[in-house]
């Protein structure tokens, strides 16, 4: 209407209703699944299993030949895909020869067009037997470790069933940083009767040995697990939320002074240092999941297509061998079912969620996919805030109170 005042766009509205088809000119990821473990850990409810033989040779090529499969439906008639990363996670992958590792990253590399630094990643446990094949890793291409310290205090190890010692993660800790261009470690937290002023002190020694990545784990009870029988009958039981609250804050203060910034909700690194592999997750891109029980999401023909693969190890590899895959399910994703998943993954980043990215990867707009007066009272008391209030070009992102309760809020703020 003329002389009407022109509303300035907000970035909560902007943007047509459309649907999108996914790009595939993006970086993909690339995740390998490694199901053995030497031993179940109490409180994991991963897809691992342990068994007595393992046919590394049969595995090598079951996994290369479901990731030929694979690469050829992601490159379809447009040539080779850009790689983001490749990931190889568990169960315990550094269980693998490293003949199979290096043969799947040959793979890869000739498969889909790799840059020459792409990131390599092996998730890695660190006894003396694991890490005694580190630099042959190296040398089969992987370029950043993952060790599974968990904790360094002798009875928090004990109690987590892990198989190392305090003695033997320092050594891996240091053996790593000589052998990998990048290293990461994994800490579990809110353990029983932990002390805020003993778990600043352990993250205080972790950070020196290795201050570069951490990713930060809160220990949950988690169904079917060992640690779901035993707290059940109240053999142990966990922090209070609010003290729980103050661990992870206090993870955060330490984590600073070593130069590493929360960038994800459990993840914390130097600049550059973040995991491009799970970036590519969180902002909600293509990556392919070979080997058991792994998911995928892959924009094809129009559509983002969700799949899921046999969990079982033995039924993976029979179907494998003799269909070339082991898919058991593969479905289009809808908007709605794209937009929800794309706001679950983006708002544990620090960056948050570009609403230009959520609509051009889901094919709705941010009006669309969030509850406007859950996101009102959210920006009211300070769980979520804009970027660039006002601008039309700003980002959601969660608060640091935010991401302290988004377990809680996501469920109420999505439609």
């Amino acid at each position: 209407m003329a002389g009407r005042q022109q509303r300035r766009p907000h970035p909560f509205d902007r943007g047509p209703r459309r649907r999108h088809i996914p790009s595939v000119t993006e970086p993909l990821a690339l995740y390998i699944h490694w199901p053995f473990c030497a031993a179940k850990c109490p409180y994991c409810d991963f897809n691992s299993h342990v068994r007595e033989r393992i046919d590394q040779p049969r595995w090598r090529d079951a996994l290369r030949r479901e990731l030929a499969r694979e690469a050829g439906r992601a490159n379809g008639a447009t040539g080779r895909r850009p790689l983001a990363s490749i990931f190889f996670g568990g169960g315990t992958p550094s269980l693998m020869e490293p003949e199979t590792v290096a043969a799947l990253i040959a793979d890869a590399r000739a498969l889909f067009e790799a840059p020459e630094d792409v990131e390599i990643t092996l998730e890695a446990n660190p006894t003396s037997v694991e890490a005694a094949k580190l630099a042959a890793f190296r040398a089969a291409g992987v370029n950043r470790l993952s060790l599974g310290v968990q904790s360094l205090e002798p009875e928090a190890l004990r109690f987590l069933g892990r198989r190392h010692d305090v003695a033997q993660a320092i050594a891996a800790l240091e053996a790593a940083r000589a052998l990998f261009p990048r290293l990461s470690f994994d800490l579990i937290y809110a353990r029983p009767g932990q002390a805020e002023a003993a778990w600043r002190a352990e993250l205080r020694r972790a950070l020196a040995l290795a201050a570069d990545h951490l990713s930060l784990y809160q220990l949950t009870i988690e169904p079917g697990t060992r640690f779901a029988t035993e707290y059940g009958r109240g053999a142990f039981r966990l922090p209070e939320e609010e003290e729980a609250a103050r661990l992870y804050a206090a993870t955060a203060e330490e984590a600073a002074g070593f130069g590493l910034q929360p960038y994800e909700v459990s993840n914390y690194a130097k600049p550059g240092a973040e995991s491009r592999h799970n970036l590519v997750y969180w902002r909600y891109g293509d990556y392919l999941g070979i080997g058991p029980g792994a998911h995928q999401r892959l924009g094809l023909g129009g559509a983002l297509l969700a799949a899921r693969r046999h969990r079982a190890p033995e039924e993976w590899l029979a179907r494998v061998e003799r269909e070339g895959h082991a898919v058991t399910e593969e479905l289009a994703l809808d908007p709605e079912e794209r937009a929800r998943e794309a706001l679950l993954m983006g708002l544990r980043l620090a960056e948050g969620i570009d609403p230009a990215r959520l609509l051009a990867r889901s094919g709705r707009t941010l009006a669309e996919a969030v509850d406007p007066a859950m996101l009102a009272a959210c920006l009211e008391e300070g769980y979520l805030a804009w970027t660039e209030p006002g601008s039309g070009t700003g980002r959601l992102v969660a608060t640091e109170e935010g991401r302290l309760r988004l377990d809680a809020m996501l469920p109420v703020l999505l439609r």
